[in-house]
């Protein structure tokens, strides 16, 4: 007997028929036709050199080698099933999504995932990055993990960091030359774009909305070029840039916060943990 005399397709056939005693009614359960099942019976019977059923009035009944091999052939599917099963879960237990805000996705955290990469190689990491606003209500659906920008105080998760807004231009930006500020800024729906017309309108400071992008690099290089200021963390200021301060309103400060899907599968829960280490900061330490 070699390894392929169980071949799941020829037991799945065999079991049929022998429960429902009937190569019609077997054939009927499996989605095949009765000739096929046939044909699939007699190759098992070829493999193993013994007849497994007998022709009775009622239709067909287990030979004693049928009666034994019954027994195996149901072991042998449920095993087969179970591994199967377990594969699969592993491959998914395998992916971790996550979704993070530009900037962090772009400067905090391919460091922290690539120490996470080197004692875990066996998890793959999916990062999305942009406007995290609506991500959090994705949870489970389209993220096992989310790293967002809430206001101060505000938003569920687990505050990992706090940072100052503040506005940024090149070392040579003639902020005070500017009678109509020309700014650089994110999509709608973004905090900082909000803040900023807010801060720049209540200050009555005329501004005009200079450039828009998703990403930190565009905005970065279009405020070291000189063509315009914009807004950033100050934690993670780009080295390309410098804080501005006079003659500018002052922006308020945004939480950092993780935010996790329920029921996370064990990779999921290790770069949660991780990141929540490699991001926080003692509360001595954060802006107020």
């Amino acid at each position: 007997m070699t390894a392929s005399a169980l071949d799941p397709d020829l037991l799945k056939a065999f079991v049929a028929v022998a429960e429902h005693r009937s190569f019609t009614r077997a054939a009927t359960a499996l989605n095949r036709t009765q000739s096929a099942v046939s044909v699939q019976i007699r190759r098992l019977e070829e493999r193993l050199g013994t007849k497994l059923f007998q022709r009775t009035r009622a239709g067909v009944a287990l030979s004693a080698a049928g009666d034994e091999l019954l027994v195996y052939a149901r072991r042998l599917l449920d095993l087969n099933a179970e591994a199967v099963d377990a594969l699969r879960a592993c491959k998914r237990e395998a992916v971790v999504r996550l979704g993070v805000m530009d900037d962090y996705g772009t400067i905090v955290l391919p460091p922290l995932l690539a120490r996470f990469a080197e004692s875990h190689p066996e998890i793959r990491i999916e990062v999305e990055t942009g406007l995290t606003a609506t991500m959090p209500a994705r949870l489970g659906e389209a993220y096992d993990l989310v790293i967002a920008m809430h206001p101060e105080g505000r938003g569920h998760g687990e505050l990992l960091r706090r940072e100052q807004a503040v506005w940024a231009a090149s070392e040579s930006y003639p902020c005070a030359a500017q009678d109509t500020l020309p700014v650089a800024l994110y999509p709608p729906g973004c905090l900082f774009r909000q803040w900023a017309a807010e801060a720049l309108d209540a200050a009555g400071r005329p501004w005009r909305l200079a450039f828009v992008s998703r990403t930190l690099a565009a905005v970065e290089a279009i405020a070291a070029q000189g063509l315009a200021i914009t807004v950033v963390k100050a934690g993670i200021l780009p080295p390309r840039l410098r804080v501005l301060a006079n003659g500018l309103p002052a922006l308020p400060a945004a939480d950092i916060r993780l935010h996790r899907a329920r029921n996370l599968s064990r990779p999921a829960a290790l770069l949660a943990d991780h990141l929540q280490l490699g991001i926080s900061e003692p509360a001595s330490h954060m802006l107020t």
